[in-house]
């Protein structure tokens, strides 16, 4: 999903337990509002089931992602839409389309200037782009914690090793007026998110936390890990359940020419 990441995707895991990622994605698609017959880019496409949710309200959906574990089980799941491992900074298509959607995904892309000038080139005049991603504050509780333990356990600065960009709405609104895009609609809000099972926090850490472990042995990496999930269950542990602080920007603009 992101160039300068070294996150290692696992497709298997993002399904059984990341499930959260493309139920609450619904919404997107529902600001998108695919139409039939629309053609539709989906950046950051993952495992493949919000192309799939476009392609069940009638548009022809295209999915992309840099990771190739990540398109090789979109492929497998859903074998009649178009899944191509491509890099969001970068990407060019020869068509172009009516509309360009993310779900997830933006927040994992450090030069979000190419992203916006990628996307602009992929959509027709007229065409809307929609998107949701994490914004300022996203997650700071677990970064906290994270930074805590590699301070201290590691000597390790965790603040050099993070591979996110949570922006800010009216940051992110300039940088897509910037571009040319026309913002319509933006908002930035909080949506604690219920994780999956007591194990909740250990599987987050397992497939979005990479970054700040490498270099690490396997024995390492499990250690450092327990010590997080130990740091921040007195915050995050509530009521028998794992909760994650996400703050979330959605947004919508349009490519008027």
């Amino acid at each position: 999903m992101n160039a300068s990441s070294q996150n290692d995707w696992n497709a298997c895991l993002y399904d059984k337990k990341i499930g959260f990622v493309s139920e609450l994605g619904k919404g997107v698609v529902d600001l998108l509002d695919p139409q039939p017959g629309e053609q539709i880019l989906d950046v950051g496409c993952g495992t493949g089931d919000l192309s799939a949710e476009v392609k069940k309200r009638g548009a022809v959906p295209v999915g992309i992602d840099l990771s190739e574990k990540m398109i090789e089980q979109a492929r497998s799941k859903y074998p009649s839409i178009r899944f191509e491992v491509a890099n969001a900074e970068t990407f060019r298509i020869e068509s172009t389309f009516d509309a360009v959607f993310s779900n997830a995904a933006l927040h994992w892309m450090r030069h979000p200037e190419q992203v916006a000038e990628s996307i602009w080139l992929a959509l027709r005049p007229g065409g809307r782009f929609v998107a949701e991603f994490g914004g300022k504050g996203n997650v700071e509780t677990i970064i906290r914690g994270i930074g805590e333990v590699l301070a201290e356990s590691y000597g390790i600065n965790a603040d050099e090793r993070n591979p996110w960009y949570f922006p800010s709405v009216g940051e992110y609104g300039s940088l897509l007026e910037a571009q040319g895009f026309r913002v319509i609609y933006a908002v930035h809000f909080d949506r604690p998110t219920v994780l999956q099972d007591d194990e909740g926090m250990m599987d987050w850490l397992n497939m979005f936390a990479d970054d700040f472990l490498q270099g690490f042995t396997e024995r390492e990496r499990t250690e450092a890990q327990k010590q997080i999930v130990a740091r921040l269950r007195p915050i995050l542990y509530q009521a028998g359940k794992w909760m994650a602080d996400y703050k979330r920007i959605r947004v919508m603009a349009i490519k008027e020419r």
